[in-house]
């Protein structure tokens, strides 16, 4: 099996697939790698297309201790994919705490990313719902290790922002599920306590984003509640991001609408590539509604 080393030495599990400019894909909590096999098929047609699977998620190691896991760690160790690889740079894609770990490196490495497609980005942010948020991921974590994972993905997969999968692709969303179920109900566990639970507000980031210049894309579905205010967020204050917005969609947008999500990936990759992709107009901020009032 293929692996890489993270500096604290956990080996993290890979997937790659084609040849040409580097490509990493960053998968969610309730997935890994396979979650993105429709994204892989098609984009290592025309890139070096690369998958892993987090820390905590088998056949990647799964470390015991809670404090080896956290937001820095999990944007570190896509930095020790592209070592462990010989990669200089590369475009990250991530979604949900993928897109969390994608956005962090952009942060903590910009000179490593080539663009950063941040998905599904916003659970816990919104400060009115975070203490809601920290307390739920600490139930999971107590009910995953209490029930185990097979227990957890028959309540977890029925989310608000889940079933938008379900309705749309019956067959799909039962091998979301059934994935769910065989996860490392420690890692996940572990998961939710130090990195899902402890990651800052990207509301208390705004100084990270203004700062950041890396071509970016945020995309989420328009029913994936939690991110549609933080996603506005980092449309308005991260200078080279673009909001994309899919139609009807939950959550998993890569599994709900592959084809609507990899035209759309792709487009912006395609972008960057040509070297077009722009910095926003700082006049695009202006506090007047016409421009009649500028000064």
């Amino acid at each position: 099996m293929p692996y890489v080393t993270a500096e604290d030495g956990v080996r993290l599990y890979y997937e790659e697939t084609g040849h040409g400019i580097p490509l990493i894909f960053v998968h969610e909590f309730a997935g890994d790698l396979t979650s993105w096999e429709q994204q892989l098929r098609h984009f290592g047609q025309r890139y070096r297309a690369i998958a892993f699977n987090a820390r905590g998620y088998p056949p990647s190691d799964v470390p015991e201790l809670p404090a080896h896991y956290s937001q820095a760690r999990a944007a570190d160790d896509i930095a020790a994919v592209l070592n462990g690889l010989g990669i200089a740079k590369a475009h990250i894609a991530g979604l949900s705490m993928g897109g969390f770990a994608t956005l962090h490196f952009g942060f903590r490495h910009p000179d490593r990313a080539l663009s950063l497609c941040v998905g599904g980005c916003g659970y816990g942010a919104d400060p009115e719902t975070r203490a809601q948020f920290q307390r739920e991921a600490e139930l999971i974590a107590q009910f995953i290790t209490a029930n185990g994972m097979a227990a957890f993905a028959e309540k977890y997969a029925y989310g608000p922002t889940r079933v938008q999968l379900q309705n749309k692709d019956p067959r799909g969303f039962a091998e979301f599920k059934a994935n769910l179920a065989k996860h490392s109900a420690l890692g996940s566990a572990n998961t939710q306590l130090s990195i899902q639970r402890q990651r800052p507000s990207l509301y208390d980031l705004t100084e990270e984003m203004r700062r950041l210049s890396v071509p970016t894309l945020i995309i989420h579905g328009d029913e994936d509640w939690p991110c549609l205010k933080p996603g506005l967020l980092m449309k308005r204050t991260i200078p080279s991001a673009a909001l994309a917005v899919m139609p009807n969609c939950g959550h998993a947008i890569n599994l709900e609408a592959p084809d609507e999500y990899n035209r759309i990936l792709g487009a912006f990759l395609a972008q960057v590539d040509a070297g077009r992709w722009p910095l926003r107009d700082p006049r695009a901020l202006g506090e007047s509604v016409t421009g009649m009032e500028q000064k």
